[in-house]
């Protein structure tokens, strides 16, 4: 017979006690701690963060993650690619996430939303799997500076977006990803943009470290289908402007600054300012409107100029009226005195040459896809140097009402294409200067449209009777006045509505 063995090598498995297991855990806590607070206590600093990154580059290389962190701010400035991620992160983009954060911000029409702090969403981009998470910690409140010190920047937490991907596809990341991110985002700017009219601050803000311009909502609702002017002028100004956005590589490589000026010129009244809203509606482009009168100096003038943004139109309406120009170099000195007599500063002015240096010279260049509009009444009182190619590209009469002028002005204000008075109002037209605000303001004043034609035959036929009552005091007859206004009219109208140069 076999005897079996008693080693305790044959003796089966016992499982510890659950005390056991309790006071072992709590034993080995006990001495993380002690050595946690030795290490505390006599290990410098430095040494303990060197310890601890390198820990840390052991643990990241023992895993197949790796991780981008993307920080609120660099430095002191706000970090642009932070605010690409919070834009692509959006439910429009990605709704790997059922919590968001809804705000409207001032000035704004179009609602934001942002991932709620600490969660996390996966994105697929060409087969990859990326995981985003947002995390923030709360802070005592500080100033971290900016560029604007009469709008200082205060932040109450630390937020950071950590892209987690596997590090085999780091360099797609990098080269494709998040370039993607950012041409997305600007996408979607656009898209939620709600356009601003920008004018010059009346405090004098311009001449210091501030921003010069402030805004308001642009709620203009002026379109190209609402303008009355020339169809072709209509159709190649729409033209024009299509080709400008799509040539950017274009004026690179030939060396340009992607801008294109536009010189407005005609009578009061004719749609000028309607224009330059109808083509800021077209392109979702901002408007900053440049009073001249208003800035100091040529240094002046650049720093506010160069706080102008991208995609966006620079006007300076009554140009010929809005400020005496000098000669090229001449530099017009302003007194100003205090309520003592006492002189406080001497305004140098704006000179045209340092208007035209940031029209066509190096200043030109600091910023892409900008349009210049300017406007006159009067074409001839300009100096040649603003007219010539490169500064204003394309030229644009604003003629007095035509048939055709009409016949939209007659559909915007009353939704009719066709009366039986219409044939009286374009005869009218034809023989008197008329502007398009005139015609409108005339059929303005009834909804139905019989009155509303009626009471525009009247003001035209009056108009028409003061203008041939002027000439006879000037020694002409009516009917020499009548041809005098005709011969003018078709002059003005023989000019070519749209030319570029």
């Amino acid at each position: 017979m076999f005897r079996s063995s008693s080693s305790s090598s044959s003796l089966p498995f016992q499982m510890p006690s659950t005390k056991a297991v309790y006071s072992a855990a709590a034993t080995a806590a006990a001495a993380a701690m002690i050595v946690r607070s030795a290490i505390k206590v006599y290990m410098p600093p430095e040494l303990r963060s060197y310890l601890y990154s390198k820990l840390q580059q052991l643990l990241g290389s023992l895993s197949s993650q790796f991780t981008i962190v993307i920080e609120d701010f660099d430095g002191m400035n706000p970090n642009e690619l932070f605010r690409a991620a919070e834009l692509y992160l959006e439910p429009t983009v990605s709704t790997g996430t059922r919590r968001y954060r809804v705000s409207l911000p001032k000035k704004e029409t179009k609602i934001s939303l942002v991932m709620e702090r600490n969660s996390e969403l996966v994105d697929s981009f060409n087969g990859v799997k990326l995981k985003w998470r947002l995390v923030t910690k709360s802070i005592k409140p500080r100033h971290i500076g900016g560029w604007d010190p009469y709008n200082p920047i205060y932040v109450s937490e630390l937020r950071r977006h950590e892209l987690s991907f596997d590090k085999k596809h780091k360099e797609m990341v990098l080269t494709t990803y998040l370039p993607f991110v950012m041409e997305r985002s600007r996408e979607l700017t656009e898209e939620k943009k709600t356009l601003k009219l920008f004018t010059l601050r009346a405090d004098g803000r311009h001449v210091g470290r501030g921003n010069p311009w402030q805004s308001v909502n642009l709620d203009h609702p002026a379109t190209f289908e609402t303008l009355a002017i020339d169809l072709e002028a209509k159709k190649a100004i729409i033209e024009d402007l299509e080709k400008f956005v799509k040539r950017k590589e274009l004026y690179r490589k030939v060396g340009k600054a992607w801008k294109r000026g536009y010189l407005l010129y005609g009578p009061p009244g004719t749609g000028k300012s309607s224009l330059v809203a109808a083509m800021a509606n077209y392109l979702n482009f901002d408007i900053y409107d440049l009073e001249l009168s208003e800035v100091r100096s040529n240094s002046a003038l650049r720093k506010a100029l160069i706080r102008t943004s991208n995609r966006s139109i620079l006007v300076v309406e009554d140009i010929d009226c809005s400020i005496k120009l000098p000669d090229r170099h001449g530099q017009p000195t302003t007194r100003v005195f205090n309520h003592r007599g006492r002189l406080i500063r001497e305004d140098r002015g704006v000179t045209l040459s340092g208007l035209l240096n940031f029209v066509d010279g190096l200043w030109s260049t600091c910023g892409d896809e900008r349009i210049i509009v300017f406007t006159t009444n009067h074409i001839d009182k300009l100096d040649p140097a603003l007219l010539r190619p490169g500064r204003m590209d394309v030229h644009i009469h604003m003629s007095y009402c035509t048939p055709e002028g009409f016949r939209t002005l007659a559909s915007n204000y009353l939704g009719i294409t066709c009366h039986p008075l219409f044939t009286e109002v374009e005869a009218l037209i034809l023989k008197t200067r008329v502007t398009p605000a005139e015609v409108g303001e005339q059929l303005m004043r009834h909804e139905d449209p019989d009155p509303a034609l009626k009471g525009l035959i009247e003001f035209i036929e009056e108009k028409q009777a003061n203008e041939d009552s002027k000439a006879r005091e000037g020694g002409c007859t009516a009917q020499e006045a009548r041809v005098q206004g005709v011969l003018e009219k078709n002059e003005s109208s023989g000019q070519k509505p749209f030319e570029i140069f």
